[in-house]
């Protein structure tokens, strides 16, 4: 076996290695939550992949099982295991939005849009809310950290080169993805069944009390309790954003298949 010494005076393999360290970090960057951010520039991005390649790549290609080899097979491969990494994540993302998207019904925000940055299309006022909301609970908890070292950890499980996205791995990654909309609404649901609560009141009191104005008092009441449920529900949202990041994160780290 050789070491991270010898590995750099063999120019051409550390090389390859770093090409290799390079595709695998590109999936992260594009899809991973904080690092796919278009409050990010570019060129920091860049030199953030290009500097963790440089310290990666000669302690990459001197562990054992390493392929440094630029072939259809380790490109493929290197690129699969950054894509299982950066989509996993991305669901967290996608989980917030739709669950801003279900509040933004219970607040009378269906038609207030913003345009998303990072992908270039309209998404709900309070879906961006989250959205930012999730970034700022993941860099206060350190789990940006967490997910780094996840990724240096995946070069000892499946070594360069050694990358292999079969049939199964995309069914898992698409079971996952059928979570966006059970997780959303996990989060949406104490609102949700406060404002439905709220209808429902407002509803019986109009047929006890037809003389009441019920249609014009539902709207304001519904949208007062649902921010008071909202402001009580971000209490724990928090926790469940960082257990439901580490739990994708885990899940990641279970798909990787190496050849």
């Amino acid at each position: 076996m050789t070491d991270a010494g010898s590995v750099l005076h063999d120019w051409p393999g550390y090389l390859t290695a770093a090409v290799l360290v390079l595709v695998r970090l590109s999936g992260l960057m594009v899809f991973a939550p904080i690092f796919n951010s278009a409050a990010v520039p570019a060129r920091v991005k860049g030199g953030f992949v290009v500097a963790m390649t440089i310290l990666l790549a000669p302690v990459v290609a001197a562990l054992p099982g390493a392929r440094a080899v630029l072939d259809t097979k380790a490109i493929l491969g290197e690129l699969g295991v950054g894509l299982v990494f950066g989509l996993s994540l991305m669901m967290l993302n996608e989980a917030l939005v739709f669950a801003g998207t279900m509040l933004g019904y219970q607040f009378s925000f269906s038609l207030v849009n913003l345009l998303d940055p990072n992908t270039m299309v309209e998404t709900p006022v309070l879906g961006q809310m989250l959205n930012w909301l999730g970034v700022l609970v993941l860099l206060a908890a350190g789990l940006d950290r967490s997910l780094l070292m996840a990724v240096m950890r995946s070069f000892a499980m499946v070594p360069v080169g050694q990358g292999v996205v079969n049939a199964k791995t995309g069914t898992a990654m698409a079971a996952m993805a059928g979570g966006i909309f059970l997780a959303g609404l996990q989060l949406a649901a104490p609102v949700m069944a406060a404002a439905l609560t709220v209808e429902i009141t407002v509803s019986l009191i109009g047929r006890l009390s037809p003389q009441l104005p019920s249609f014009v008092l539902s709207i304001p009441l519904k949208t007062m309790t649902s921010y008071v449920v909202l402001i009580a529900s971000l209490a724990v949202w928090p926790a469940w954003i960082e257990s439901h990041f580490t739990a994708l994160l885990d899940a990641a780290g279970k798909l990787l298949v190496r050849a």
